[in-house]
């Protein structure tokens, strides 16, 4: 499956060209190789990193969807495997990204 589409599945970024403009920054990486193009692939098992304000999001792609659902539904897309943050408490993807 493409990257882009499955950031925006995964209700990662807000819309499909937030999701194109990500993967062709640089500043996203695949299983440790930095993405240049929005038609990279992805599979069950890859681990994306990124930056988003002042932290790095760290996720293990769990599943491929074919659509865009609920939140519920999108959260199981991913496995959160963000480090901890300056607070001392996990950054999960959780209430801040939930709107997205």
């Amino acid at each position: 499956m493409r990257l882009d589409k499955w950031l925006w599945f995964a209700r990662l970024t807000k819309s499909r060209s937030d999701a194109q403009r990500l993967c062709e920054s640089r500043h996203l990486r695949l299983d440790g190789r930095v993405i240049d193009r929005a038609s990279a692939l992805v599979r069950t098992g890859s681990v994306l990193s990124f930056p988003r304000h002042d932290e790095v999001i760290v996720v293990r792609v769990e599943g491929l969807s074919d659509r865009r659902g609920p939140y519920v539904e999108a959260r199981e897309l991913y496995s959160d495997l963000s480090a901890p943050t300056r607070r001392g408490g996990t950054a999960p993807l959780t209430a801040e990204y939930a709107a997205v």
